[in-house]
């Protein structure tokens, strides 16, 4: 019954370009312009019915309340009267890219064999580090079921955690022991590493992992100078399958060599630096594609129309899919307001094996849901937001009105009664 669930962010009312995180080039680089909060959510909500439509089982987690006005009075400001800098920090709509949610271990990996989820602390970008109490009251709600799951606290700071950005799982099948790697980094250039090698190896010793199958690996120093703030902008994996560029690792053939020998099947699908360089592979979010095995067990990537605008990367793609590799269909969507942001397909999504019937159907996607869902965003999310639009208190009313109006469509009061 153990399946893969992509668990989807819905984009919050509050999505906006303030330019707040640090190493991530898109975000820096669409730093003033005006977003479209409407348009974001309903391209999401877009490829997550795309998804239901290909067999997959889908779920998502909702935005959280914006401003956050609890975290602005632990630095003893209110909305009203916190620097603009703060303010923006308090009003991101960074909670949709869900990978950074936790790091999850299916069950056939555990000691106890559950399922175990550690929401990330996030603690590097002040915008996300706030994130986590409530994203830890999600999880709690999701994967309730002590039988089935075991959901942990965040690491403590200092020691950086990101999240499922970081980690990737390899096996035979979705319901079979797998090998898990976990990606931390080091400095790159100017740009701090997020996911520290301290944080890695406490999540693996949380979750009871078997260290005869685990694996810690550290991101080039060369891939985070190039703008690849998480592991998931320069490889994905999805059972046997890694797709990778030549240059995400600093020990790359040792890291080869272990995969290999721990699961023999492992097909590793690597681009090569002079075919694809960092600079195309970044910039397109190539690596950021969601890699899924459909119904027929053939495999696909999910990617963002940026993908598709890269002559460099689509003569790739195209060359990948028309020959006998692992890889067999590539589908295109439109995530220009993610992306503008620093968020492809994978960003969107938090992996989680489990078997359906055991998480809160409240947070599994269904046709009629995504409609209602998709009506309440026509109906309640702002159209645009300017940077200096997050000092309007019209904004900050209309964004908690429109996730209250959520919870409730969802049957998920819960979420806008309780203070995080």
């Amino acid at each position: 019954m153990l399946t893969e669930i992509n668990f989807d962010g819905i984009v919050g009312p509050s999505h906006n370009y303030a330019g707040l995180s640090l190493g991530n080039l898109a975000s820096t680089r669409n730093f003033g312009k005006v977003s479209a909060p409407r348009a974001a959510a309903l391209q999401g909500l877009a490829k997550m019915r795309a998804n239901l439509d290909r067999g997959l089982v889908q779920g998502f987690f909702l935005p959280q309340r914006r401003p956050d006005t609890d975290w602005l009075g632990q630095l003893g400001m209110t909305v009203e009267n916190a620097d603009p800098r703060l303010r923006a920090n308090a009003m991101s709509a960074s909670s949709m890219w869900a990978a950074n949610a936790a790091t999850v271990s299916p069950a056939p990996d555990t000691a106890d064999g559950r399922c175990h989820l550690t929401v990330a602390n996030l603690v590097t970008m002040p915008h996300r580090s706030h994130e986590w109490r409530e994203a830890l009251a999600q999880l709690r709600i999701a994967f309730a079921d002590p039988e089935h799951f075991v959901v942990h606290a965040p690491v403590p700071p200092p020691f950086g955690d990101e999240g499922a950005a970081n980690h990737m799982r390899l096996c035979a099948s979705h319901d079979a022991p797998g090998i898990e790697v976990f990606v931390y980094g080091e400095a790159g250039g100017p740009y701090p590493a997020r996911q520290h090698r301290e944080a890695s190896a406490a999540v693996a010793r949380l979750h009871g992992l078997d260290p005869e199958r685990t694996i810690l690996a550290q991101q080039s120093e060369e891939a985070i100078a190039a703008g690849a703030f998480h592991n998931d902008v320069v490889a994905v994996a999805n059972e046997r399958i890694l797709f990778t560029h030549e240059h995400a690792y600093t020990r790359r053939d040792w890291l080869y060599a272990e995969l290999r020998e721990k699961l023999p099947e492992i097909e590793i699908v690597e681009i090569p630096a002079s075919e694809v360089s960092l600079f195309d592979a970044i910039q397109s979010y190539l690596f950021n594609a969601q890699l899924v095995t459909l119904p027929s067990g053939e495999a696909a990537l999910i990617l963002p129309t940026e993908a598709q605008e890269s002559p460099t990367v689509w003569r790739w793609l195209e060359k990948l899919v028309s020959g006998n590799g692992p890889i067999r269909h590539l589908f295109i969507h439109d995530l220009r307001e993610s992306m503008a942001n620093g968020g492809g397909p994978a960003c969107l999504r938090l992996r989680v094996v489990a078997d359906p019937a055991t998480v809160d159907p409240r947070f599994l996607a269904t046709t009629d849901k995504l409609d209602r869902i998709e009506a309440l965003v026509n109906r309640m999310w702002p159209d645009r937001i300017a940077v200096e639009d997050l000092s309007d208190p019209a904004i900050w009313k209309q964004c908690l009105a429109a996730r209250s109006a959520l919870c409730a469509t969802l049957g998920l009061e819960e979420l806008d009664r309780e203070r995080f």
